[in-house]
């Protein structure tokens, strides 16, 4: 097969946005997608987030959306993977090592000190496939997170200053 990879742009927002679901369904969490092609433009216009494609003769095969972290420690940036996926007729063709590969080019040529990830604990393919390109978890770190009714209804007891 002759693929190629390109960096996506604002007016590939409607082709990302079908891998996306594509995504959703293969992790069992189709019914959690909200985003709308509108925002996705939006933010792929703006460089907030960044975002390669997989093709192959005009089909949108697989896609690796990223955006940019920061370290305190560090003082520098490091690339945050959010998602990739490759539509799975497409899989053992090379074109998620590539997109590794063009990753790690971009982090370097913006002097980026990381590169994470997450996968999902039941998803041992694609944690073989991460320990193939040299990755490995992250050990001494558990990912917390709020969301939904317990991000709105956080609250904590607020501090008097003069009482401390």
């Amino acid at each position: 097969m002759n693929w190629s990879i390109k960096s996506a742009a604002a007016g590939d927002a409607a082709d990302i946005f079908r891998l996306i679901h594509e995504l959703a369904e293969f992790e069992h969490l189709g019914h959690q997608v909200e985003l709308r092609v509108e925002t996705l433009s939006e933010w792929l216009a703006s460089g907030r987030v960044g975002c390669l494609l997989a093709e192959l003769d005009g089909e949108r095969i697989g896609f690796a959306l990223y955006y940019f972290t920061y370290s305190t420690f560090r003082g520098k940036r490091g690339i945050f993977l959010e998602d990739i996926f490759v539509r799975p007729a497409f899989r053992q063709q090379g074109i998620g090592r590539e997109f590794f590969r063009r990753l790690a080019e971009i982090a370097r040529s913006l002097d980026c000190f990381r590169f994470d990830w997450l996968v999902l604990n039941w998803n041992d393919g694609g944690k073989h496939f991460y320990e193939t390109v040299g990755a490995g978890p992250v050990q001494d770190w558990t990912l917390y997170r709020l969301t939904g009714p317990a991000l709105e209804d956080l609250r904590l007891p607020r501090r008097n200053p003069t009482q401390m």
